[in-house]
């Protein structure tokens, strides 16, 4: 018999600026995470909507590729699935409520921000782990 895999979480990254959702992407990585990164909150919405995904922990930039803004996805995101952590961040003020839950980064944001963000969702890895039968 196969031992089963030990839960590995994923983070979703919804960002229109390549540089910077790479270096999300590969700070989140180092921290052991599986990243899936979207450009659009369009295409990161499909990704919510997949059964079976682990995703824990959803950054996401307010100003996007595409028509819906990063906030309507942590909208989407928080009313799917309430137990993803939820990041919004953007270098102008918000004009719109983020649901309740959700952290919002002015940026500049630093690196250790993501990293910090990172170990406190995986820190809570277990509790979903549990909550998907894994």
């Amino acid at each position: 018999m196969g031992q089963s895999q030990p839960f590995r979480a994923t983070a979703l990254i919804v960002e229109d600026d390549p540089t910077q959702r790479e270096m999300i992407a590969l700070l989140l990585e180092e921290s052991d995470y599986d990243v899936i990164a979207c450009e659009s909150a369009e295409a990161a919405e499909l990704v919510l909507n997949k059964p079976g995904h682990r995703i824990v922990l959803m950054m996401t930039d307010v100003n996007l590729a595409g028509r819906m803004s990063g906030v309507e996805l942590a909208h989407i995101a928080r009313a799917r699935h309430p137990h993803i952590n939820v990041v919004v961040t953007s270098g102008r003020p918000l004009s719109q409520p983020l649901p309740g839950g959700t952290k919002f980064w002015s940026k500049p944001w630093a690196p250790l921000d993501v990293l910090r963000e990172a170990e406190v969702t995986l820190e809570r890895a277990p509790e979903m782990a549990r909550r998907w039968g894994e």
